[in-house]
């Protein structure tokens, strides 16, 4: 297998090898790649194999036909999250037609619907347990090989969500002679197994600034943390310290000190690139890695944020925070709706919709299959993501102060967050799926107490939660003095706030813009908070504090569901956010400064002890 044979290889699955075997070596290649057992059985007898043999880790159905590289194999059997994959192949490799689209099957055989894309079932799927549970235990369809075939287009037919392990770089393909055999086994001699396994440890579609100013040579960091033994983990560890080290650069708010930091932030988005490299590169993922990674992201930025604003205070420069503040509640509750909306995005992908997304879903398909145009590459950075949002701070800071690197990640936030909402709000209202429906509802609102039968109301959550978050605005422009009322209008502002986003928790949340709710929602929470804050005069770095510790809290209720991390019970005294919010209203009239601390404090030992219950003690 080459050099990604150096870490420890996890067996995942038993393999089921279905047909004649057209590559002798199949069966050790399956061992290899971390298949704990092979079995061969009859195309008839799949089903009732398939219930006998599956694991709590899934099974692996190969089609004998099949040749492939053994970095093919186990990419397949490593890929993340546990759910149900086939491997899949350009529509020009020998195989069964399928259509995929978003990372998923959409529709075996027949043309693809628009936006999904013709590929090609190349005959082998991982499937979880809870995917063979739903295949009958009779006979199976299909002779020899093709029975995986059919199998699949059972699955699919019956609704099975199946994702896909595009095979990129490496070879595999379906012999169905010796001809093509003869034909694979030239093409697999002709590739560096370990140089592609290492060059697919980047990620095929990144932004732009990642593409060309750090993927061009992490790989060679890459290898070498591999040789060294270093976990993704381990990686993430270093480009929090350095992360550290650079927000203390800008703290000092010289020239010196804000260009050093604007190196070492780099140096650590970087290494916050290589540690999923590694992780792809050694196939040692995780779920515990995955929320790391996330929560590691937000704890590096918000450092950056408050480093600069320190710095520019220490400089002399007043009025930093504020923006310190807002910029980290604009990229906090963007990230509320891209999850939602990437969640809605891969419901309507598995629906037998003709069109995803109507006039805007199709232009956004055109430009990303057009290849890396002027069109694809401006579409990923008006997003303005992270590696973007790095350079530009860095950047700023280095040639300017704190206060203007700021403001240029607020404007450039903020102008992403308008053209983003715009269009998938746009986009969503053709799609119209209802992904809340299903969801968890008080784990969503971050609220305590069992779900409820939903209550039948004209008063619908969006537009409820919509008018909360205009009322915590106004009580925002009232306690910084843009608006009259001065504090008891703010405090009655955001009693109303919170009343307005409550009123809708237990309707159904089924509406084809429900998905902006928790961003709504959470958009509300922070701003009523920086609101109190400013009413009562409360130092903008405490605000700025409380705020940071509630973001993350939030941030590890998000990635849980993101990464397919256990999900954390809520432990007895953790009360609803906006009794949250109460107590520091009511606190906040003795001891401004202390009722800041003592909510950062109660949300700091919620998240640490949920960490500690999921991480260390499980």
């Amino acid at each position: 297998m080459g050099g990604t044979g150096r870490a420890k290889v996890v067996a995942v699955a038993r393999a089921l090898v279905v047909g004649d075997v057209r590559d002798g070596e199949l069966a050790a290649k399956l061992r290899a790649a971390g298949a704990t057992g092979v079995d061969r059985v009859p195309a008839a007898a799949l089903p009732r194999a398939l219930h006998e043999t599956v694991g709590p880790d899934g099974v692996l159905v190969v089609a004998g036909d099949l040749i492939a590289h053994g970095t093919v194999l186990r990419h397949l059997l490593t890929v993340p999250g546990g759910g149900s994959v086939a491997l899949t192949g350009t529509a020009d490799d020998l195989g069964a037609p399928v259509s995929v689209a978003r990372g998923q099957v959409t529709g075996c055989g027949g043309p693809p619907v628009p936006p999904a894309a013709p590929a090609t079932f190349l005959g082998a799927l991982r499937l979880s347990p809870e995917t063979v549970a739903a295949v009958p235990r009779a006979a199976g369809r299909g002779e020899g090989p093709g029975a995986v075939d059919a199998l699949l287009a059972d699955l699919h037919a019956a609704g099975a969500r199946i994702g896909t392990q595009p095979v990129r770089l490496l070879v595999a393909g379906r012999a169905a002679g010796d001809a093509d055999a003869a034909a694979l086994r030239h093409r697999l001699d002709a590739v560096d197994e370990d140089a592609a396994a290492l060059r697919l440890a980047v990620k095929e579609q990144d932004d732009f600034f990642t593409t060309f100013a750090i993927s061009t040579w992490s790989p060679h960091v890459t290898r070498l943390a591999a040789r060294l033994g270093l976990t993704p983990s381990m990686v993430t560890a270093l480009s929090v310290v350095l992360a550290v080290v650079a927000a203390a650069g800008f703290v000092r708010g010289t020239r010196a000190g804000l260009v050093t930091g604007g190196v070492l932030l780099y140096l650590s988005f970087v290494l916050d690139c290589v540690d999923g490299q590694v992780a792809r590169y050694t196939r040692r993922f995780g779920a515990f890695g995955g929320w790391l990674d996330t929560m590691a992201d937000r704890t590096k930025e918000y450092l950056a944020y408050a480093g600069l604003a320190w710095g520019a205070e220490r400089a002399g420069i007043e009025g930093v925070w504020p923006l310190a503040v807002a910029a980290m509640v604009l990229q906090t509750v963007r990230h509320q709706t891209d999850f939602w909306y990437g969640a809605l995005h891969d419901e309507a992908a598995r629906r037998p919709a003709a069109d995803v997304g109507g006039a805007l879903g199709r232009m956004s398909v055109r430009v990303q299959s057009g290849g890396r145009s002027a069109a694809y590459w401006l579409k990923r950075i008006v997003v303005f993501p992270i590696g973007e949002r790095w350079a530009l701070m860095a950047v700023v800071a280095a040639l300017g102060d704190g206060r203007a690197a700021l403001l240029a990640v607020l404007a450039c936030g903020a102008f992403a967050a308008a053209y983003t909402l715009t269009l998938r709000t746009l986009r969503a209202r053709v799609m119209r799926v209802p992904v809340l429906a299903g969801a968890d509802l008080p784990a969503v609102r971050d609220e305590q107490g069992r779900e409820r039968a939903p209550a039948r109301s004209r008063l619908r959550p969006l537009p409820l939660t919509g008018l909360a978050l205009l009322a915590a605005l106004a009580a925002l422009a009232v306690a910084v003095g843009t608006l009259p009322g001065g504090r008891p209008g703010a405090v009655l502002l955001v009693l109303a706030a919170a009343g307005l986003a409550v009123l809708p928790r237990a309707r159904p949340h089924d509406g084809a813009l429900d998905w902006l709710v928790p961003a709504a929602l959470r958009g509300t929470e922070y701003v009523a908070l920086v609101a109190l804050g400013a009413a009562f005069a409360v130092p903008w770095p405490w605000i700025f504090g409380a705020t940071a510790v509630l973001a993350l809290r939030h941030y590890d209720q998000q990635t849980r569901l993101e990464k397919g991390a256990p999900a954390a019970r809520r432990l007895a005294w953790d009360v609803s956010w906006e009794l949250r919010l109460a107590a520091v209203l009511v606190l906040v009239w003795f001891a401004p400064v202390a009722a800041f601390a003592a909510a950062a404090l109660y949300v700091g030992v919620l998240l640490a002890l949920q960490v500690r219950r999921s991480w260390v003690t499980g």
